[in-house]
């Protein structure tokens, strides 16, 4: 079949990688002359913990994915770091404890760790914590080079090409015209096109139950030693499923976050990359129209926060940015899918969970339409 791509995004290169190896050619539209969304403005990171009990499947199926893209494409920087999510109060060791106590504890790879096991898993990790929730099954990918070096491959088979800089304007009888009046002729067309709910996708789907979330990141100079996994802190509890249960509505109950990281709606997370530099983050902005203006609060609560948990200081920030991203607001759902017509897919909203279900987001949709 010939398959066109509308999207660059890991959602719409994943969904080419599925594509490719089901042995299919795929033209693949990008309106930047490279992803520049939610794609490259993330951390990397292929997060298994907390996923809810929909989602865990699906979480550990995509990690399988990532792993053997990574082996096929060593340019994915794939690799099985794990995470530690630090504890700092008794509530918040309540439900690490609770988590590590279920049935599916070690399916999700949980472990509770002592001060000292966190210190000899991640020697980096010489600050103030009272515990850590190990998951051994969280991963990490490079996302600002990972779409490139999935390109080159999938452009090596000789089944797939690459268009950038050409923003498709409409879609009819399985044929994409482009906005430089560009014909792509196809059995198949994805539109995958990331937070842009409107333009193409309005006029193919209508309005859709997604919502675009903006957040804030940074990213410092190379530490110096090696962050040898991906950390997190227990405001993280707060935001992930798969953390629901007694002793957490206790925690809210009990522990208030603080005045930043509630306003903000804001979780730590942070993992080095392989040049060694940290990224950090994040922030949550639900209410659009969003602020374009970057807040220095958050971006200091965080410093601090990661400052407390290596008990040194950071190197130098190098750069902040912001991002957005589509989520489904059907919570059952990982992705929301619209037929608009006959061989023609609206693929969006996976939320803030593309990089880590991408592959097991496409590998869904070709399953589902018998690709």
């Amino acid at each position: 079949m010939r398959v066109t791509i509308v999207g660059g995004g890991i959602l719409g290169t994943s969904h080419a990688v599925e594509a490719v190896r089901r042995g299919h050619h795929v033209v693949q539209l990008e309106r930047e002359l490279e992803a520049r969304g939610a794609t490259v403005r993330n951390f990397g990171l292929v997060w298994v913990s907390g996923r809810s009990t929909a989602e865990l499947d699906a979480a550990l199926r995509s990690r399988e994915l990532w792993e053997k893209l990574g082996a096929d494409v060593p340019g994915v920087g794939f690799r099985a770091a794990g995470s530690i999510t630090l504890l700092r109060t008794p509530g918040e060791l309540a439900v690490a404890e609770e988590a590590a106590a279920r049935a599916d504890a070690g399916h999700r790879g949980f472990t509770l760790l002592e001060p000292d096991q966190v210190r000899e898993l991640n020697p980096a990790l010489r600050g103030r914590f009272v515990g850590g929730l190990h998951c051994a099954l969280d991963a990490a990918v490079e996302s600002r080079q990972a779409l490139p070096a999935i390109r080159e491959y999938l452009a090596a088979t000789g089944r797939y090409q690459f268009v950038a800089g050409a923003e498709a304007r409409s879609v009819e009888n399985r044929t994409v015209r482009d906005d430089h009046g560009n014909r792509y002729e196809a059995d198949l067309v994805l539109v995958c096109a990331g937070a842009a709910h409107g333009g193409l996708v309005r006029d193919l789907a209508g309005e859709l139950p997604v919502r675009r979330v903006r957040l804030q990141m940074m990213q410092t100079e190379p530490l110096d030693e090696p962050l040898t996994t991906a950390i997190a802190d227990a405001d993280s509890f707060r935001y992930y499923p798969g953390f629901a249960g007694p002793a957490l509505e206790t925690l809210r109950s009990n522990e208030s976050q603080h005045p930043v990281a509630e306003r903000e709606h804001m979780q730590l997370l942070c993992v080095q990359r392989l040049h060694g530099g940290l990224t950090i983050g994040d922030t949550h902005e639900y209410d659009e129209p969003f602020g374009f203006d970057v807040h220095e609060a958050p971006y200091a609560y965080l410093v601090d926060v990661v400052e407390e948990f290596l008990g040194r200081a950071l190197p130098p920030v190098r750069q902040r940015w912001a991002g957005v991203y589509s989520q489904c607001l059907d919570p059952h759902q990982l992705v929301c899918r619209a037929q608009p017509e006959d061989d023609v897919w609206v693929v969006t909203g996976p939320g803030g969970r593309g990089m880590t279900l991408g592959p097991a987001i496409a590998e869904q949709t070709a399953d589902l339409i018998a690709l």
